[in-house]
This record gives C-alpha cells, sequence and structure tokens, in this order.
C-alpha cells in the first residue's frame, strides 16, 4: 500500500500499490478494482475519483 515520509504531515508518497480505478459507464461512479485479481474493491458514493490511485486506460 501507500506510505507516508513523515507522521503528522498528511501526505502520501507515491501511488496506491496494486490498486486501479475505473469509471462505471452506466453508474457514473468510480470503482477501485485490485490489479492482481481483477476483483471491484470499493466505489466512490460520490462521483469523484479515489485519491492517489492509477486510473486504468481504455
Amino acid at each position: 500500500m501507500a506510505k507516508n515520509s513523515k507522521t503528522g504531515d498528511s501526505k502520501r508518497t507515491g501511488a496506491v500499490c496494486d490498486r486501479s480505478q475505473t469509471k462505471n459507464p452506466v453508474t457514473g461512479q468510480w470503482v477501485k478494482r485490485d490489479t492482481k485479481t481483477g476483483k471491484f474493491i470499493d466505489v466512490k458514493a460520490d462521483g469523484k475519483p479515489f485519491k492517489g490511485v492509477r486510473k486504468e486506460k481504455k
């Protein structure tokens, strides 16, 4: 997973590993997915993309 550089600075160093995200064309919500297994992990309810997770190319 992602690493934080200093304690208390609330900043992530690098992207979250082994995760990707894509936008569901039907619902318009962002879906996070495990790159190793391909299973969906989480759905973002507010319509904004996940922070620090790479986007899949179409």
